[in-house]
């Protein structure tokens, strides 16, 4: 089983790399490009023989603790069927 845990800044947060990227967008003539979030993806395989609702509790467990400054930072946790 594959996970994928989305970390980025939340909304209310300053994003200086997005703004950078979106300015080297921009200077490559990618005008229409508005905002950029840049953000982390953490993809990680699950041992055979956990189930899945005891995945997702980890996951989430580990995305909140771990992977992710709750405070500055919002996660997703994806775990496909």
């Amino acid at each position: 089983m594959k996970a994928r845990v989305f970390v980025s800044p939340k909304t209310t947060v300053l994003d200086p790399q997005g703004q950078a990227i979106r300015s080297a967008l921009h200077s490559l003539g990618y005008a229409a490009i508005a905002d950029v979030r840049q953000g982390k993806l953490f993809e990680i395989a699950i041992a055979d023989g956990v189930t899945r609702e005891q995945a997702l509790k980890d996951l989430e467990t580990i995305a909140h603790e771990v992977l992710a400054n709750p405070v500055i930072e919002e996660y997703q946790v994806e775990l496909p069927d």
